[in-house]
C-alpha cells in the first residue's frame, strides 16, 4: 500500500518561497495512471488542489497559482517536491501531498498526514 509523507519548514516569513517534499513508499512515482498532486487547506476553508506532476513530468497547475508554482521530481528518491514562490500570510495551511487517477481531485485515494506551514515574520 502506498503511503505519502509531507517533510519541510513549517514557518516561512513573508515573500520567502515555501519548499515541501514529499517521500513515495509503497509504490513508484513513475507508475503509469496516476498523478502526484499537492492540496492545501487553509484554516476554515475546504481544500485546494494547487498542481500535480504526471508519470512523464508534465506538471499541471491550477491557474491562480501557476505563477508561483512549481512542481518536480526526483525518481531516484521517489519523491517529488513543491515550491511556492512570494508566500504571503494568505499561503499558510496544512498542506498535503496526493495519488490519484483523476486529476485536480481534493478527495484523492492515497495521501499523507499533512504538515502546517505558517508564514509570518
Amino acid at each position: 500500500q502506498v503511503q505519502l509523507q509531507e517533510s519541510g519548514p513549517g514557518l516561512v516569513k513573508p515573500s520567502q518561497t515555501l519548499s515541501l517534499t514529499c517521500t513515495v513508499s509503497g509504490g513508484s512515482i513513475t507508475t503509469n495512471y496516476y498523478y502526484w498532486s499537492w492540496i492545501r487547506q487553509p484554516p476554515g476553508k475546504g481544500k485546494e488542489w494547487m498542481g500535480a506532476i504526471d508519470v512523464s513530468g508534465s506538471t499541471y497547475y491550477r491557474p491562480s497559482l501557476k505563477s508561483r508554482t512549481s512542481i518536480s521530481r526526483d525518481t531516484s528518491k521517489n519523491q517529488f517536491t513543491l515550491q511556492l514562490r512570494s508566500v504571503t500570510p494568505e499561503d499558510t495551511a496544512v498542506y498535503y501531498c496526493a495519488r490519484d487517477v483523476v486529476l485536480g481531485t481534493t478527495t484523492p485515494t492515497a495521501w499523507g498526514q499533512g504538515t502546517q506551514v505558517t508564514v509570518s515574520s
